[in-house]
């Protein structure tokens, strides 16, 4: 957890239920019992959010049924320019020989704020696709064949979602230097993840 992130969850606890408390007894209802209501709806909405995390145990892959590499390459943008599809094809050993290495592409849908309140998914993942479409094409323009799939805004639930049918022998994660969430995942997916992992950051 980043240094600024604890003193913030310190405050979302402590300053809703204090904030009650002088409310309520600046407009007669009683400080006590709506700072109580407060305090209630807080231990509540950190118990949904802790039940709701997942459990940080190893990453596995599913059994290959052949003896090629298989790449899992996640991106968080579209990939078009070609000399970063060839630092990535150097990060992945994706080789030259096509058909020696499985690829698939998969790019998470990220939500944007409103668009979750609103629970319209669609934009996010059609920017995904947009992604993909980009990049998939990219990497045919330099002799590397792959599959696409759009997956999770999470870039690690997506790759572990994703990792329960694909036998990737190798993660590749692609994502631009100021994106500091793909910078967690990277940490997260180097930790847990049982095939090999690389990190790819673009600028």
């Amino acid at each position: 957890m980043t240094a600024w992130k604890l003193p913030l969850i310190v405050a979302a606890i402590t300053v809703p239920i204090v904030a009650a408390f002088a409310v309520g007894s600046m407009i007669g209802v009683g400080g006590s019992g709506l700072g109580l209501a407060v305090a209630a709806l807080v231990t509540a909405t950190i118990v949904v959010i802790a039940a709701r995390q997942r459990p940080r145990g190893p990453i596995e892959s599913a059994p290959a049924e052949d003896a090629r590499r298989h790449v899992l390459l996640v991106s968080t943008l579209a990939v078009e320019d070609p000399g970063a599809v060839a630092e990535i094809s150097r990060a992945a050993e994706l080789g030259a020989v096509p058909g020696d290495v499985d690829v698939l592409v998969l790019a998470p849908a990220r939500i944007r704020f409103l668009d979750r309140w609103a629970s319209d998914v669609e934009p996010a993942r059609e920017a995904a696709q947009r992604n993909l479409v980009a990049t998939v094409a990219a990497l045919a323009k330099a002799g590397v064949e792959a599959e696409a799939r759009v997956g999770d805004e999470d870039v690690v639930q997506a790759v572990e979602d994703q990792l329960q049918t694909y036998p990737a022998t190798d993660v590749v994660l692609v994502s631009r230097a100021e994106g500091e969430a793909d910078e967690e995942a990277s940490a997260e997916l180097s930790e847990r993840l049982a095939a090999g992992f690389h990190h790819v950051v673009l600028g």
